[in-house]
């Protein structure tokens, strides 16, 4: 069976479509091509054909001509079913049912809830615009033939729309990022916890930066990611914990894996916007895969993952002191923080992992067709 898999806003190594679900496939004997906009060039990777339609010129050519050039490219590609991961790419989605193509559509956030949570926009606006995008959500996804949700809530919300879904969690490939060394001084530069991710507002990079100023022990706070808006890392170099900050930027997998090898904890105190409550960021499991004790916000379904199978502490996010505190408690007790990771690892190797995932993945394909 071919599978093309199309992304006009994703980078072509992408751990969810990539990494994951389109090396997954390939190695189970699928054809599959994932359809890029990067101006990277066509390549085969991994079992994968790799086809770039071009670069976007900024976010509204994004929108309309780069999702143009890569319907157009699927289209020609003739495949048994298509894969779409991002929502500006709904309505070709529906024209490629209007040519008779199997469809499924990857919703890897809760879009809606995620338009509540635009700082950008105003409360009325985020309502209204929220309202209207869910109406249109729920109109084309019961034209698609699947959902691939992300969760088990965005899975819920799917079916209660009558839509044929299942939900394919970014859990991650067991010991692909190695075991970190979380009771160790590493390199003789002193202790380290990581966050890894988007550097944004909304993700709660304000507080970890501030976090770092009330640190009583040798640690320093270790980012791997973009800053969005770069302004944003401008402001805070102001900050007086900055001195305790060391920035990596963008790593691929092998440099995330040293890193997170290299720390004592993981970070992911995410901000309680809509979206972020019942959601399962992809590098709190990544943490536990790598034997790191999770901090995390203390959201009722996190505090269930984390604290009840204690592998880790929840804290109030907007608390720049309690996220301190929580990084000292575990940096001071190195042999609570190794069970905490141990636990974790356990965790992943028995029930958050991607194996388990993947299975889920292929018998949804294989229903489909």
């Amino acid at each position: 069976m071919h599978v093309v898999h199309l992304t006009s806003a994703h980078p072509r190594y992408d751990t969810r479509v990539f990494v994951k679900q389109c090396r997954s496939l390939a190695a189970l004997g699928y054809k599959v091509t994932l359809v890029v906009a990067d101006g990277k060039g066509d390549e085969r990777r991994d079992g994968v054909e790799i086809i770039d339609v071009g670069p976007s010129q900024g976010r509204i050519d994004r929108m309309l001509e780069s999702t143009r050039r890569v319907y157009t490219k699927a289209l020609a590609l003739d495949a048994g079913i298509y894969h779409l991961h991002d929502p500006e790419l709904i309505p070709y989605g529906l024209r490629l049912k209007r040519s008779g193509k199997t469809v499924i559509f990857d919703a890897h956030e809760d879009l809606p809830k995620q338009l509540l949570g635009k700082p950008y926009l105003g409360p009325v606006s985020s309502r209204a615009l929220s309202g209207v995008l869910a109406a249109y959500e729920a109109f084309a996804s019961r034209r698609f033939d699947g959902i691939v949700a992300a969760t088990p809530s965005i899975r819920d919300k799917f079916l209660a729309l009558k839509c044929r879904s299942v939900d394919i969690n970014n859990f991650p490939i067991a010991g692909e990022l190695g075991i970190a060394a979380a009771s160790e001084i590493q390199g003789g530069q002193g202790r380290q916890v990581c966050y890894v991710g988007g550097l944004t507002e909304i993700r709660g990079v304000r507080e970890m930066v501030r976090a770092a100023a009330f640190l009583r022990s040798d640690t320093r706070i270790e980012l791997v990611g973009a800053f969005n808006p770069p302004l944003l890392r401008e402001e805070l170099l102001g900050e007086p914990g900055w001195a305790r900050i060391k920035e990596h930027g963008y790593l691929d997998r092998a440099g995330v894996a040293r890193v997170m090898q290299g720390s004592m904890a993981g970070l992911v105190t995410l901000r309680p916007a809509p979206n972020h409550i019942d959601s399962q960021p992809n590098k709190m499991f990544e943490y536990m895969s790598a034997g790191l004790p999770v901090i995390a916000s203390d959201f009722p379904l996190w505090r269930a993952i984390i604290e009840d199978n204690a592998c880790g502490i929840c804290v109030d996010p907007g608390n720049p002191r309690a996220i301190a505190n929580a990084i000292d408690f575990l940096v001071s007790n190195s042999e609570i923080a190794r069970r905490m990771g141990e636990s974790g690892r356990e965790l992943v190797r028995t029930r958050y992992n991607w194996v388990n995932e993947e299975r889920k993945l292929v018998d949804f394909y294989a229903a489909l067709a």
